[in-house]
């Protein structure tokens, strides 16, 4: 939802010039380029965990130097990065969840639909991974893990069907085997999607802790910004958007600022027609308005 955006900032741009933008999620730099080339006068700050990613990064954007810059760290850790830059900033975009780039690197586990090992960390300095989380967790911490970050109905059944398995888990294919034996074909056909998909987006989301990274940068966002500024979010599935959604609620109760969105935008048919896993996307904005 790259146009989206822009179009929000370009609104923004109108009336105050955009000095500093925050890329919270980097990624291969997709947001930053279409940003720096649209904002020939301001200067984006990338954010990522990923060192692979920022890595990659680094080189696609290597001709803006002295317009662009990366901080490896967490977005959560977003009271540390704003440091002295509070009063130039005019805008955040954070695209949540996982990347092309990671889902299509089968070394880094996060894919139900090639075999690789079950690692999912977005930071691989970290020490836990998704095996780790099966092999030590029991059967109901891993039912709760399920159901709280995947709305996986079948929780319970993939959980005793994982400890059943009475050994590590390595792989993703092994994971996937495990899920499609312990379900009936008849359930899995009524799925209507990949019968793993629910229990991979949930180990993604705990071991990288998604939900409370994302709680804590919208903890401290309001209070840090000194500024008028925009809050441009993309997230991908029903959980992450309800923090959202609730959020900004909040923020404008508390007389942060307003609400741009009263519906999440969605993607254009276009879009999901060249990228079909777009089609979850929703795009939610808020503005910080300082009296």
């Amino acid at each position: 939802m790259i146009n989206e955006v822009i179009n929000f900032l370009r609104g923004y741009n109108e009336s105050q010039a955009l000095k500093i933008i925050i890329d919270g999620t980097l990624g291969a730099g997709g947001y930053s380029l279409a940003m720096l080339e649209n904002f020939p006068a301001c200067k984006v700050i990338g954010i990522d965990r990923d060192q692979n990613a920022i890595e990659i990064a680094s080189k696609r954007l290597a001709k803006f130097k002295g317009r662009f810059e990366i901080i490896h760290n967490n977005f959560s850790g977003i009271n540390n990065i704003l440091s002295g830059l509070d009063n130039e900033i005019g805008a955040f975009v954070f695209d949540l969840g996982v990347s092309n780039m990671q889902l299509t690197d089968n070394e880094r586990g996060f894919s139900f639909m090639n075999d690789g090992p079950l690692d999912m960390r977005m930071n691989p300095e970290n020490d836990l991974t998704a095996s780790d989380v099966l092999f030590n967790l029991e059967a109901a911490e891993l039912e709760k893990i399920f159901r709280a970050y995947g709305e996986e109905r079948y929780s319970k059944i993939i959980a005793r069907a994982i400890k059943k398995y009475n050994k590590r888990i390595e792989t993703t294919g092994e994971l996937v085997n495990i899920i499609r034996d312990c379900l009936p074909q008849p359930v899995q056909r009524k799925m209507g999607t990949h019968p793993a998909r629910r229990v991979f987006q949930a180990l993604r989301i705990y071991v990288n802790n998604e939900d409370g990274e994302l709680n804590n940068m919208l903890e401290n966002l309001p209070v840090l910004v000194k500024n008028n500024a925009l809050v441009i979010i993309v997230s991908y599935h029903s959980l992450e958007d309800r923090i959202v959604k609730n959020t900004f609620r909040k923020w404008q109760a508390m007389d942060v600022g307003k609400i741009l969105t009263r519906h999440p935008v969605r993607p254009s048919e276009d879009e999901v027609s060249r990228n079909y896993k777009a089609r979850s996307a929703k795009l939610r904005v808020f503005n910080i308005i300082r009296h």
